[in-house]
């Protein structure tokens, strides 16, 4: 009796064993979620993609916010860049054609962001622009701050006055920087008529440069870039300041009319009212890209019968 008891005790303690194993290892299967519709889904899905930190959300807008601007920036100076005039990719140049320019900022390209010289360097992308014309290369004297009578001294640099010579067209930028000294030198007290003073030292160094110039190369052909008025922004309460350039700018013309070969390019009237998109930010004196792309369009309006292939 007490084997059959014994036998028992053991069965049931094995029945119980399987139930608690079976316990841990069945999981019942989870009911399926009802599937659900196109709104929902979209709105689920936004819930768990939006970010829970505001500053992180901020981040994110003004991140998106620099690609547009970034991307809308490129599209609008993306032809400026190219430093091409489109309208004269086709241009055929002269061969051996020798480009010299001499002067101040302007021809050093000062303020151009891309560093590639100013108008003068948008000229020389352009006429190589064509695959089929012989490269050519402007030989730049530029140099920033340089008054006419500074012009005067660096033409007697042997290797400034050997390129004049070679030289079969030459281009100038001079004189801002001689109105420039009568405002830093009366600056406290500005006034119309120290402009007026400055005049004739101005005009007498003028037709020094262009006699040296003629003397050098009696053959070369020489424009004389105008000024422009980047004072307004600095001097709006001397309202006499247009009057002065438009003086200063007379002065040159009349220079330049006492000689053969030589042209006066007027650039006052492509910056005026245009300021703002024109000067360089940094210092509102100096073009920009587009000021230099529209000078260089308004130079090769002048010179080209010198330097085009006669079709």
């Amino acid at each position: 009796m007490k084997t059959w008891r014994w036998i028992a005790a053991v069965a049931l303690s094995f029945v119980i064993a399987i139930f608690i194993v079976a316990a841990f290892i069945y999981t019942p299967e989870e009911e399926p979620k009802p599937e659900l519709r196109t709104e929902e889904k979209a709105e689920e899905a936004l819930i768990q993609e939006e970010p829970h930190d505001p500053q992180e959300l901020k981040e994110e807008e003004e991140e998106e916010q620099d690609k547009e601007e970034e991307n809308h920036l490129s599209d609008g100076l993306r032809e400026v860049f190219t430093s091409v005039i489109e309208s004269a990719r086709g241009l055929f140049i002269k061969d051996n054609l020798d480009i010299v320019a001499i002067g101040d900022s302007l021809t050093q390209g000062v303020g151009d962001s891309t560093d590639k010289g100013g108008y003068v360097g948008i000229l020389e992308e352009t006429f190589n622009a064509n695959p089929d014309t012989e490269t050519t290369d402007i030989e730049n004297f530029g140099k920033r701050g340089n008054r006419t009578d500074q012009l005067l001294k660096r033409m007697e640099n042997e290797e400034i006055k050997e390129s004049l010579r070679d030289a079969d067209l030459i281009l100038i930028t001079i004189g801002a920087n001689d109105v420039m000294k009568v405002v830093k030198n009366n600056f406290t007290s500005l006034n119309y008529q120290d402009f007026v003073n400055e005049q004739e030292g101005y005009e007498d160094r003028l037709h020094e440069i262009l006699q040296r110039t003629q003397e050098l190369n009696p053959d070369a052909s020489v424009y004389l870039l105008g000024l422009y008025n980047p004072f307004h922004k600095y001097f709006n309460n001397i309202p006499e300041l247009g009057q002065i350039m438009g003086d200063w700018n007379a002065i040159s013309r009349q220079v330049v009319n006492d000689y053969d070969q030589t042209t006066f390019i007027p650039i006052r009237d492509l910056f005026e009212g245009n300021e703002e998109d024109l000067l360089w930010k940094d210092d509102q004196f100096h073009p920009n890209e587009r000021g230099y792309k529209k000078m260089a369009e308004r130079v090769l309006q002048y010179i080209r019968e010198d330097i085009e292939v006669e079709q």
